[in-house]
């Protein structure tokens, strides 16, 4: 989904509680990655792995200038002989620590051996935050999490393309408002040090 179908989406939203939550998850999922300097592991089910999310965080982190938001895709059914992004295994969340973040995205019960390996990761120090089924496990050891029930009115692939877009926008304001300040700064310079007009 691209920046426009993401616009078009949020109007059509407007006045619904999703933008508000998009948003908030989204920025959630920001300040815990920048602030501890990247280190952002996503994972999915046996089921469902969030290979577009991973690949829309990855075009915001360049776009945003947020490298931290490049997510590390961990799979489950992960191959030595995969290509090097797609071929981290579960053994990776075991290795995961403080400062590190780790996004579950789960379109239901996440299974026992996941959970264990998501309570091992964060009884190591890292942040945990989940996006999909809204009951469980996994939600009670979530510090941040994000509902998609069963028969909500977005799918978790569209909620998806929302966080990923918000996250990547959450970066950009401050950048903005130093641009602006030093423009205007810039013109009341030039305003203050040009000859005055000629009069005729």
């Amino acid at each position: 989904m691209d920046a426009v179908r993401v616009a078009l989406l949020r109007e059509v939203l407007a006045g619904t509680e999703w933008l508000g939550a998009t948003r908030r998850f989204a920025g959630a999922l920001r300040s815990s990655a920048v602030s501890h300097g990247g280190g952002l592991l996503l994972v999915g089910t046996p089921e469902y792995e969030p290979w577009h999310l991973a690949a829309h965080l990855v075009d915001e982190a360049a776009w945003s200038g947020t490298p931290e938001l490049a997510p590390t895709l961990v799979r489950h059914d992960a191959r030595a002989s995969d290509p090097a992004h797609l071929a981290v295994g579960l053994g990776r969340l075991a290795a995961a620590r403080r400062g590190e973040t780790l996004l579950v995205v789960s379109p239901d019960d996440p299974g026992a051996p996941l959970l264990e390996r998501v309570h091992d990761a964060r009884r190591a120090g890292t942040t945990v935050l989940a996006l999909g089924a809204d009951e469980g496990e996994l939600t009670a050891m979530s510090h941040e999490m994000l509902a998609v029930p069963e028969g909500a009115e977005l799918d978790l692939d569209t909620v998806q393309h929302l966080v990923s877009a918000a996250a990547g926008e959450n970066a950009v304001p401050s950048v903005r408002r130093r641009g602006r300040f030093r423009d205007r700064l810039a013109r009341l310079a030039e305003s203050l040090t040009a000859p005055p007009p000629a009069r005729w």
